[in-house]
């Protein structure tokens, strides 16, 4: 992962551009809930999962079936969605004034230890679009279960500009 002090300067609609990004469809509920919800200046999204058109793109446990590899293109997938839903629900991800949470849960095996690894594949992507100034801290939890049987879910909190 490459940053540069130009890529931060420019917005994250540009930084998308320029990473030659484009992003899926926004995400839609699989179930009785909303997308995302604001409250003053922030925005709480719901769980965002490497689905893509209600497609799990990943299915399985990290260290089972699924390499740290591959739970970390997970995680970047589910960043992806994301990014979509945020995007969709502000209309620009330019508003994004700071992303105050990440969280990443991992359905791993018991044994599993390259969680901060796998978690990195949302750190990195949102550092890129977003550059290290908006970046966040996160919690990384290990868990049995996801839904749909997914390897990752994301937890994202982001601060808007008005």
């Amino acid at each position: 992962m490459v940053n540069h002090p130009q890529a931060q300067a420019a917005g994250a609609e540009r930084r998308l551009q320029e990473l030659g990004i484009t992003l899926p469809p926004p995400p839609t509920p699989l179930g009785a809930y909303v997308e995302a919800v604001r409250s003053g200046k922030l925005v709480f999204f719901s769980g965002m999962l490497p689905v893509i058109n209600r497609e799990p793109r990943y299915v399985g446990r990290v260290g089972g079936a699924l390499t740290t590899e591959d739970g970390r293109k997970a995680a970047e997938t589910a960043t992806l969605s994301a990014l979509a839903a945020a995007k969709d629900y502000l209309g620009s991800l330019d508003r994004v004034a700071k992303v105050v949470k990440l969280g990443v849960y991992i359905a791993t095996e018991g044994d599993f230890r390259d969680h901060p690894k796998v978690a990195d594949g949302a750190s990195e992507m949102l550092l890129q679009v977003f550059g290290e100034e908006k970046l966040s801290g996160r919690v990384v939890l290990g868990v049995a279960s996801l839904p749909l049987g997914v390897p990752v879910e994301l937890e994202l909190i982001v601060e808007v500009e008005d």
